[in-house]
C-alpha cells in the first residue's frame, strides 16, 4: 500500500512538471497573484506620478522647438527606463531559493523566464498607456498624425513600450545575477547611470566612448522618440531667446564705407534682400511744398537777393541750372522725395503754359522775390496745391545709386565708427525676421541624421530595441540554468 501511494505520488509529481505549457499557466497564475497580494500593482500609480511630474516640466516647449523636443524625448526615455528597471529588479532574487528548489524538482527555466516575459509585457503595456494619458492630460502637445500608423500616439506608444520592455528585461537579467535584493538594488543605480550618461543624445561624449552607446537601451530609445517627434524640422530657439535678452547690450566697431556698401549689396543674404526691398520716400502735394517754403528762413532771405543785369526769367532759370554755384542746391532732393530742385526748374523751363511768364523782362534791380511774384509762384502753388509730386523708391535702389557714384567710390576706404545697441541694429531688419533667420540656420547646423523623420529610421530602432528584449531574456535564462551550482 505504501508502495502504491509512493508510486501514485511520484506519478502526480511527474505529471505536474512534465509539460512546459502547464508550467507556463502555473507561473502566470502565480505572478498575477503576486501582482494583487504582494502590491506589485503599485508600479502603475508610480508610473502615473512620474509621468505627471515629467509632463509638467516638458510641456512648455516639447514639440514646439528643437531643444524642447529633444529634451522631452530624453525625459520620456528616462521615464520608460525607470519604469522598466524597477518592474523586475527584485522578482527573481527575492525568490531565488524557491527557484533553485523547483528547478531541482523539474521546473523548466525557459518556461519560468517566458512566463515573466509575458507578465512583464502586460505590465509595461499598462505603464505606457498610463504615461501617455497622464502626460497628455497635464498639457504635453502631442501631434496628431503618425508616421507608421495614422495616429501619433500609437507610434509613440509602441516606441515607449519597447524602451520600457527592454529595460524590464535588462533588470530581469540583473535580478538573475544578484543573489539577494540588497545586491540587486545596489547594482541598479549604476545600471541607470550608465544608460543615461551613454545615451549619446544630450551629453557630449568623448570619441572613444562612442562604441559604448551601442550597448545602451537609451541610445536607440532616445533616437526613435526624437525621430518620431520630427526634431530636425523644429526651429532652434535658444539663439533667438538669447538675442531678446541682449537687446540692450551695446555693440560697435570701426568699418569702412566699402564694407557697408558691400554688405548692403549682398545678394546671397536673405535678410539683406528683405531690407533692400523696403520702400522709402514720400508723395506730397504742392500745397505741402508751399507751406515748407513759407516757413523756411533760408528761402525768405533768398527772395531778397537782387539779380544784376537785364534778363528774362528764362535767363535766370538757365543761369541757376548751369551755374556751378548752385550745383548743390540743384541736386538736393526735396524733403521726403527723390525729386530735386533742378527737376522742378527744368519742368518750369520746358513748360509751354509758362512761356509768357518765363519771357518776362527783368531789370538790374529785380530780386528773386520779384521773379516769384512775376510768375505768380504763390498763386500757381495755391492753384495746384492738390497735385502730388515726389515718389517712392527702394532701399536697394538708393544703395545701388550711392555705390555707383564716383565720389562715394573714392571714399570706400573711409572709416566709420559705429556705436549702437543690438536691439536697434535688429530693428533695422525686423526682429521677427532676424529670429526666424537665426532659428532656421541654427536648426540646419544642428541637424542630426539619427533623428531623420523616416519610416526606415523608426522601424530600424524598433528592431534594435526588440533585439535587446530577447537578448536580455536569453541572458537571464542562461544565468538561471546555472542556479544549481549556487553554493548557497
Amino acid at each position: 500500500m505504501a508502495e502504491l501511494n509512493t508510486n501514485k505520488t511520484a506519478r502526480q509529481y511527474t505529471v505536474r512538471y512534465r509539460g512546459r505549457c502547464s508550467q507556463l499557466g502555473i507561473y502566470l497564475g502565480k505572478l498575477l497573484r503576486m501582482f494583487v497580494y504582494q502590491n506589485d500593482w503599485k508600479v502603475i500609480p508610480m508610473s502615473a506620478l512620474i509621468a505627471g511630474l515629467v509632463g509638467m516640466v516638458t510641456r512648455i516647449e516639447c514639440f514646439l522647438n528643437m531643444e524642447g523636443t529633444l529634451f522631452g524625448s530624453f525625459a520620456m526615455t528616462c521615464v520608460c527606463i525607470w519604469n522598466g528597471c524597477f518592474n523586475s529588479i527584485q522578482v527573481i532574487c527575492r525568490e531565488r531559493d524557491v527557484i533553485k528548489r523547483e528547478h531541482r524538482s523539474g521546473m523548466h527555466i525557459s518556461t519560468y523566464v517566458f512566463s515573466h516575459m509575458l507578465y512583464q509585457a502586460l505590465l509595461c503595456l499598462a505603464q505606457t498607456a498610463v504615461t501617455l494619458y497622464v502626460t497628455e492630460w497635464v498639457g504635453v502637445p502631442y501631434p496628431k498624425e503618425g508616421l507608421i500608423t495614422p495616429y501619433f500616439m500609437v507610434d509613440f506608444g509602441i516606441s515607449m513600450f519597447l524602451i520600457t520592455y527592454a529595460s524590464d528585461m535588462l533588470s530581469l537579467w540583473v535580478s538573475a545575477l544578484a543573489h539577494n535584493t540588497t545586491t540587486a538594488m545596489t547594482i541598479m543605480p549604476f545600471v541607470l547611470i550608465f544608460q543615461l550618461v551613454f545615451s549619446g543624445g544630450m551629453l557630449p561624449l568623448p570619441e572613444w566612448t562612442e562604441p559604448l552607446t551601442h550597448f545602451t537601451i537609451s541610445n536607440p530609445g532616445l533616437k526613435v522618440l526624437a525621430a518620431q517627434s520630427d526634431t530636425n524640422s523644429r526651429p532652434y530657439a535658444t539663439i533667438a531667446n538669447m538675442i531678446s535678452k541682449m537687446r540692450d547690450n551695446e555693440i560697435g566697431g570701426t568699418v569702412t564705407v566699402g564694407q557697408v556698401l558691400d554688405l548692403l549689396q549682398d545678394k546671397d543674404n536673405s535678410a539683406i534682400q528683405e531690407l533692400r526691398a523696403k520702400e522709402i520716400g514720400k508723395v506730397f502735394s504742392l500745397g505741402e511744398l508751399k507751406e515748407m517754403l513759407d516757413q523756411s528762413v533760408t528761402f525768405e532771405a533768398f527772395q531778397k537777393e537782387q539779380i544784376l543785369g537785364d534778363m528774362t526769367v528764362q535767363d535766370v532759370l538757365r543761369f541757376v541750372m548751369e551755374s556751378e554755384q548752385f550745383q548743390k542746391e540743384r541736386t538736393t532732393a526735396l524733403p521726403g522725395s527723390n525729386v530735386t530742385l533742378g527737376d522742378v526748374l527744368q519742368s518750369v523751363m520746358d513748360s509751354e503754359d509758362l512761356q509768357p511768364v518765363t519771357s518776362f523782362q527783368l531789370t538790374h534791380l529785380t530780386t528773386v522775390g520779384d521773379v516769384l511774384n512775376a510768375i505768380d509762384a504763390k498763386g500757381l502753388l495755391e492753384k495746384y496745391k492738390d497735385v502730388n509730386v515726389g515718389g517712392t523708391f527702394t532701399v536697394g535702389e538708393a544703395v545701388d545709386m550711392l555705390a555707383g557714384n564716383g565720389d562715394v567710390q573714392a571714399r570706400r576706404d573711409t572709416e566709420i565708427t559705429v556705436k549702437t545697441s543690438l536691439g536697434k541694429a535688429i530693428d533695422i531688419i525686423g526682429e521677427e525676421k532676424v529670429k526666424s533667420f537665426l532659428e532656421e540656420k541654427a536648426a540646419a547646423a544642428s541637424y542630426n541624421p539619427n533623428f531623420e523623420y523616416t519610416e526606415e529610421n523608426v522601424i530600424g530602432y524598433w528592431l534594435h530595441l526588440t533585439m535587446f528584449v530577447f537578448a536580455f531574456a536569453f541572458l537571464a535564462t542562461i544565468t538561471l540554468e546555472f542556479i544549481d551550482k549556487d553554493r548557497r
